[in-house]
């Protein structure tokens, strides 16, 4: 398995597992799969750049992406986002492989620590972020795509 950064040119890759993974589990993330879908092609050339905001990596398995991972600079924080492994590659290594190429990118761009949100109904997410050195942080907030879901804050430090 591959980890890598994406570029434009993978824009279609990106499409196609962010999609996936917004049917697989459309309560996990902050937009739905609905405005996904609609989004042009122009919209994912600029987000698989990964030049400037978010950058996105994907996990590919003979030639086919099977994971994501996004991350930010929010303010002083560098948050991670779109965290999804295709259900077959679930406990292959892939989740683990994607949040190293976070923690990676954050201390090359100097940040001690890296932070997300997970709903307390997405038990294993929060049990393999726990098992990967993340706490929760008393900090709670609004799912923009599901007002009803409260996610949670997790930090962990990227030296481990």
């Amino acid at each position: 398995m591959v980890i890598r950064l994406t570029h434009t040119r993978d824009w279609m890759l990106l499409k196609h597992v962010r999609l996936a993974a917004l049917l697989d589990a459309p309560t996990a993330f902050g937009v739905s799969h609905e405005t996904a879908a609609n989004d042009t092609d122009a919209q994912w050339q600029e987000r698989a750049s990964s030049e400037v905001g978010t950058k996105f990596w994907l996990a590919i398995k003979d030639g086919k992406p099977v994971g994501m991972i996004g991350a930010v600079i929010q303010g002083h924080r560098y948050n991670v986002i779109a965290m999804w492994v295709e259900p077959d590659f679930r406990g292959s290594g892939a989740a683990a492989q994607l949040v190293g190429a976070v923690k990676r990118q954050a201390l090359q761009d100097g940040h001690e620590f890296i932070y997300l949100d997970v709903s307390a109904d997405n038990a294993r997410a929060s049990s393999f972020y726990l098992k990967h050195g993340f706490v929760f942080m008393d900090e709670w907030e609004t799912l923009a795509s599901h007002p009803h879901i409260k996610v949670q804050t997790m930090t962990c430090a990227v030296r481990n």
